[in-house]
């Protein structure tokens, strides 16, 4: 596989669709965009406008290189790399994969964002070049968030891994390589690590929604946006480093792990989170929420960009 790439389709313009497009534009490429539902082009530009002004463009891009088809093969025909978000179906992610292989170039990159389906699974819809596709699952909101995780298959080339690694970081993200496929990826995994013990606390009695969310937010998590796990643990050995902290905290930490909790998630657990959460944000208004959110993450990164932090 080889050539610039210039023009992308972006298949699929729901939540994810329209952040990636949006990023794409601003860093100067030509979007073809793709989705089969009633109104889906206007919501799409609305979205991108909504974006835009959180965004910082490259010289010369515009909203105005945007096109829509409602035709996913149509969008894949003339694109150099292609982003597909559709429903996290199998039938759904089969059908239009074999769409997407006959109608795109040979050698360009299919990338599915699928959260929950293997690349292997998706590339089974493709009779033409299973070898060019993989997942690049992004972290939502993908015109905000850096993380894309490249994934590839059982029939995925090399070649395909390098491009779409390749194409992610110079739009900017930051993009990781698994080596194993696994349901849920790597992030989500970790999310599902933590989300399973603190559904567990509220189950027990333990914490309410709201002081497990504080405990995240204005806890570790402040260092987790900052390094990761790992490194973080590094940190806190002081001289000694990791090799510290395993050997003192090891056994403690391994004792915690055995007393984990393992909730099921009933309707009556369920009902028990949302009632907490909706109290925690009794009389915010959402909107301004995210667009918060999003404002002190770009602080962050951009804070970030400015210092050797791995």
């Amino acid at each position: 596989m080889s050539g610039e790439i210039r023009r992308v389709a972006v298949v699929g313009t729901g939540v994810i669709g329209a952040s990636w497009a949006a990023l794409f534009l601003a860093r100067g490429l030509d979007v073809v965009a793709s989705d089969p539902a009633p109104g889906a082009e206007e919501r799409l530009r609305a979205a991108v406008a909504g974006f835009w002004p959180a965004l910082a463009p490259v010289e010369g891009a515009t909203p105005d290189r945007l096109e829509f088809s409602a035709d996913a093969a149509a969008a894949a025909e003339c694109a150099d790399f292609v982003q597909e978000n559709g429903p996290e179906r199998e039938d759904v992610k089969l059908a239009l994969f074999a769409a997407l292989d006959a109608a795109a170039r040979p050698d360009v990159v299919l990338a599915s964002s699928s959260s929950t389906l293997l690349p292997s699974l998706i590339a089974r819809g493709c009779a033409r070049h299973p070898e060019r596709v993989v997942v690049g699952h992004p972290f939502n909101p993908p015109h905000v968030i850096p993380l894309v995780e490249v994934v590839p298959g059982e029939c995925t080339s090399e070649d395909a891994v390098e491009r779409a690694t390749a194409f992610y970081t110079a739009a900017g993200k930051r993009p990781i390589r698994l080596r194993a496929e696994l349901r849920g990826h790597v992030a989500n995994r970790l999310q599902a690590a933590l989300w399973r013990e603190a559904y567990s606390l509220v189950e027990r009695g333990v914490a309410s929604v709201a002081d497990i969310d504080v405990a995240i937010s204005h806890g570790p998590g402040l260092r987790w946006a900052v390094l990761g796990p790992f490194v973080n643990q590094h940190l806190s050995g002081g001289p000694g480093g990791l090799a510290h902290v395993l050997a003192h905290l090891g056994p403690p930490i391994a004792e915690i792990w055995r007393e984990l909790g393992d909730p099921e998630l009933t309707p009556e657990l369920g009902d028990r989170l949302v009632a907490g959460v909706a109290e925690e944000l009794a009389g915010l208004d959402l909107d301004r929420l995210v667009a918060d959110r999003d404002a002190v993450l770009r602080t962050l990164l951009a804070a970030k960009a400015g210092t050797d932090l791995p």
